[in-house]
């Protein structure tokens, strides 16, 4: 690509490209480093927002990975979408889009650094093979509505792009909302878009309503379209060391089963950071290679930053009540209620209250205090309890388990194993193991030997032993597991050999 230059006026912005090379392919980049609070005790710090079905069927992953599906353009938009997403969640991450059918290139953070550093990781896997794209970056944990709408958006911010802009999406906001980010327009463009003027944080009510009556504020819906190898220019401008330690981790990195892994040491010297502070903020100014704009989006946005917001999204019965799962309403107005763990939910005589069940905890909230929820979490996790970090079923690519009862020194686990599938060779600390075949066939590595287990047959597996659990059959081999230690956490894991490249 040659030379970009965008000459402003007070009107219009005139773009003039030096070399007329033009970037034809997109790539769609799934920004998938949500932490899971704001809607627990669904969501949970190793099962986040985005890998639940808040709304519809799909998990909002699995919608956000399909939005660009039959977008009309001369763009061509890759089959294949880069997702960069922790560690954590990489196996929900690879499962369910798996299950949707897409071959993601996954990214798998080592670290937790925002969303900069994920986008940079995103632009050096979009030109690694000499390429140059269309990087149309969107948060996995968003709901939009529209897609023809967005699809008009990204069109025109696409078009910006190749002239050598950063784009933003933003939403002209329904009413003052304290929730969001907010972007003061500048200077006027073509197809309703401005230059940007400014970022702004998410103000008090007063502030915001401020906002929403001068007309010159948008929300900030996080939803980016830049050229990959000028958010690689400016990121080198703005944050060398950023920069720096993600080209190293790229670099350095190893690859695994459906995924790519940066690698760690490199990849935590980079500072952590947004994309806004990082760049967005900065465009501009003397020292700004480019100029940043902001196109807007009218698509039934929402980042579902709560319960309520899920409530506002869902379509509701003649009471305003809107639920999920076994739920009933007698009475009651403007109710939200999720019933996650099968167990019939009733409503009676509720008004604007949030009810949410799952199978170890239950929450009940004030519709207007919602956002008090993330604190409630933080209390949660300074008590140790476990439910602020995982649920009982925590899913694998092998399969998953479900904790059925934990004590003093003991936890009984049921572990499902797919057809053909194993567990990572492996040894514990502070733990001893006994394994039960309910269904299916076991083959057992323990130490040396190799045992193979039929349904009613047990083995036990020492505290300092290197085991693995395989499943040779055509059926899914269900056991019982129960452990018995003085420490029974999932960080006690020593890997010695990982498919899914988590150990070394």
């Amino acid at each position: 690509m040659g030379n970009v230059t965008l000459e402003v006026n007070a009107s219009s912005v005139e773009l003039a490209n030096d070399t007329a090379a033009a970037c034809s392919r997109m790539v769609p980049v799934i920004l998938a480093g949500g932490s899971g609070t704001r809607l627990w005790p669904v969501s949970r710090e190793q099962f986040p927002k985005q890998l639940i079905d808040v709304i519809g069927d799909k998990t909002l992953l699995q919608a956000t990975v399909s939005r660009m599906d039959n977008f009309k353009g001369r763009w061509e938009v890759a089959p294949e979408p880069v997702i960069v997403c922790g560690a954590e969640h990489y196996f929900a991450t690879y499962e369910q889009t798996r299950d949707s059918g897409v071959n993601a290139r996954i990214i798998v953070e080592p670290a937790r650094r925002d969303t900069a550093p994920a986008l940079t990781l995103a632009a050096l896997t979009a030109t690694a093979e000499g390429h140059d794209a269309i990087l149309v970056a969107m948060p996995a944990d968003h709901a939009i509505a529209d897609l023809d709408a967005l699809h008009r958006s990204i069109a025109i911010a696409a078009g910006y792009a190749e002239g050598g802009a950063i784009v933003t999406l933003g939403v002209p906001p329904a009413r003052p909302d304290t929730g969001f980010g907010y972007i003061r327009l500048g200077a006027v463009l073509q197809d309703g878009a401005y230059l940007i003027d400014r970022f702004v944080e998410k103000p008090a009510a007063e502030l915001a309503a401020q906002y929403v009556e001068a007309g010159n504020f948008w929300w900030n819906s996080g939803i980016f379209v830049v050229r990959a190898s000028l958010w690689l220019k400016v990121i080198k401008r703005f944050q060398p060391d950023m920069h720096a330690a993600c080209a190293q981790a790229h670099e350095h990195g190893k690859k695994a089963e459906g995924c790519v892994i940066p690698a760690a040491v490199e990849f935590c010297r980079s500072p952590s950071d947004s994309i806004d502070y990082a760049v967005m903020e900065r465009l501009g100014k003397a020292d700004s290679p480019c100029l940043g704009v902001v196109v807007p989006l009218e698509a039934g946005w929402s980042d579902l930053g709560s319960w309520d917001a899920v409530w506002q999204a869902m379509q509701k019965d003649e009471s305003g009540n809107a639920g999920s799962g076994r739920v009933l309403f007698e009475g009651a107005t403007s109710t939200y209620a999720r019933s996650q763990g099968g167990r019939l939910l009733a409503c009676v005589g509720t008004t604007d209250l949030v009810v949410v069940e799952t199978d170890d905890a239950v929450l009940v909230a004030d519709r207007a205090h919602v956002q008090d929820i993330k604190g409630l979490v933080s209390r949660i996790k300074r008590e140790k309890s476990p439910e602020a970090e995982a649920h009982r079923k925590v899913r694998r690519p092998w399969g998953f388990y479900d904790s059925i009862d934990h004590g003093d020194r003991f936890q009984v686990k049921r572990i499902v194993v797919n057809p053909g599938a194993r567990l990572s060779l492996q040894m514990h600390h502070h733990r001893a193991e006994h394994w039960i075949v309910v269904s299916g066939t076991a083959l057992v590595t323990r130490g040396d030997e190799q045992l193979l287990l039929s349904e009613n047959e047990s083995t036990y597996i020492p505290l300092g032993v290197r085991h693995r659990l395989e499943n040779p059959g055509c059926v899914p081999l269900q056991i019982i597991e129960v452990q018995s230690g003085a420490y029974l956490g999932e960080d006690d894991i020593v890997r010695f050999d990982d498919k899914y490249g988590r150990c070394g």
